[in-house]
């Protein structure tokens, strides 16, 4: 194998996602279809992540608009396959169409709106499919925490119920062992407070959560809420309150109650906490790396990162 360009290095102790980004350095690039790039910083990104060995694209959406859009850039796209098709929705149900028929094993959202990638993904003639619900994960590593953390699902789910919060965690808890082997990850289920309150859905949903994990209903982890932020990453806060847990204070999970939270938390972090973030989404037959315009290169790279290593599982079946 030729030898790559490294990644761009986070500013600050963020060794955790560089440990991920050299692990993908001895791995086939994945298959990816790019759907609708038709903006020069989403054929930026793509040719960064090429580089860095991370990606092999194929570009899905309206030939002329991609052109314009590489010669904006100046990025040279001729050697990179790209399905002509005619608008934003056709791409996304083209691309869908090449992941299930196995020509591409990810998809990276270019310039369209989340919630039309996701329509084509989610519907029933997809293909792409399987008995989760579809969730976001945001992989974080910050100088302030002693180990990485997810957070989900801070961009799908807007008002999950129960069976979904279920779902959401296990997806988080698979994508746990592929990132960081077999040892059990500490699940924390946040709310406001610690204690169950039947007004407080959040913390009725968390106690159930824990029972489902006592019945491994939900398996992998070790599961505990309700559990208020501060507890759940502060072991001094946890033992000013009383609460004796194996997860208080040293979470590796964190499952907000609604995309409002953990969509605040994810984006405080990154934006004021300058944490490392990767962001991927769970639950399909193929991950879908669900890049925003307002991520950084690193973050970009680090999202191409989890889609090499959950292709790399999938092909050695440790997951469907």
């Amino acid at each position: 194998m030729d030898a790559v360009t490294p990644p761009p290095t986070a500013t600050g102790a963020h060794a955790h996602c560089d440990a991920l980004l050299a692990r993908c350095q001895g791995l086939a690039p994945v298959r990816t279809a790019i759907v609708h790039p038709v903006q020069a910083n989403v054929l930026e990104a793509a040719r960064d992540a090429v580089e860095a060995g991370l990606i092999a694209p194929t570009l899905v959406g309206p030939k002329a608009r991609i052109l314009d859009a590489a010669k904006m850039c100046d990025v040279d796209i001729s050697v990179w396959p790209l399905i002509d098709v005619e608008h934003s929705h056709a791409a996304a149900a083209r691309a869908a169409e090449l992941a299930r028929a196995g020509r591409v094993d990810a998809i990276m959202k270019g310039a369209l709106h989340s919630d039309e990638l996701l329509g084509a993904i989610v519907h029933p003639d997809s293909g792409l499919r399987t008995e989760r619900r579809i969730s976001h994960a945001y992989l974080m590593d910050i100088a302030s925490y002693p180990k990485p953390f997810i957070i989900t699902d801070a961009a799908i789910n807007i008002a999950p119920d129960l069976a979904a919060k279920a779902d959401i965690l296990q997806n988080a808890i698979d994508l746990w062992h592929v990132l960081f082997g077999p040892s059990l990850p500490k699940a924390a289920i946040l709310a406001a407070v610690e204690t169950v309150n039947p007004k407080m859905i959040a913390t009725l949903d968390a106690a159930a959560l824990c029972k489902m994990a006592d019945r491994r209903q939900i398996t992998g982890a070790v599961v505990d809420g309700p559990l208020a932020l501060d507890n759940a990453i502060d072991a001094e806060a946890a033992r000013e309150k009383g609460i004796v847990s194996e997860v208080a204070g040293q979470a590796d999970i964190l499952l907000v109650p609604d995309i409002e939270a953990g969509n605040m938390l994810a984006k405080q972090l990154t934006f004021l906490g300058h944490a490392d973030a990767a962001g991927i989404v769970l639950g399909a037959r193929a991950p879908i790396m669900l890049t925003s315009r307002a991520d950084s290169l690193r973050t970009r790279m680090l999202s191409c990162a989890l889609a090499v290593l959950l292709v790399e599982a999938r092909h050695k079946g440790q997951i469907l």
